[in-house]
């Protein structure tokens, strides 16, 4: 293991692509997420039929977040992250985060650490 970050994915950001952003500005090849809190306008969860299910807001509150970041062969990242989401109803989903369907909310919290795998 490696480094610790904790940053900050500002308003209307994607949360996929708000993490995958936070690891290359702290020069992170590959990292896992250890940490999260915030909530989402709205929630795009991965179902297992391979469609994805909306979750309307206001404030969509993440439960909990866990995933991991990985350099692909071209030298992009790609964020695979999978939670639990709530809506304001209390309604509880759970699958992975689609990306680029996920906009933070206020602001979002996210504590990832480094991995380096050929250490």
């Amino acid at each position: 293991m490696g480094r610790v970050a904790y940053a900050r994915i500002a308003p209307n950001e994607d949360l996929v692509v708000g993490v995958e952003k936070l690891c290359l500005a702290e020069g992170f090849s590959n990292a896992f997420v250890r940490g999260a809190l915030g909530s989402l306008v709205d929630g795009c969860i991965g179902t297992r039929d391979g469609g994805v299910k909306h979750v309307k807001g206001p404030a969509v509150e993440v439960v909990s977040l866990a995933g991991e970041v990985r350099k692909r062969s071209d030298g992009s990242l790609k964020a695979s992250l999978t939670g639990v989401i709530a809506d304001p109803e209390g309604n509880v989903f759970g699958g992975p985060f689609a990306a680029g369907l996920n906009p933070v909310c206020v602001t979002f919290e996210v504590t990832l650490e480094e991995w380096l795998p050929d250490a």
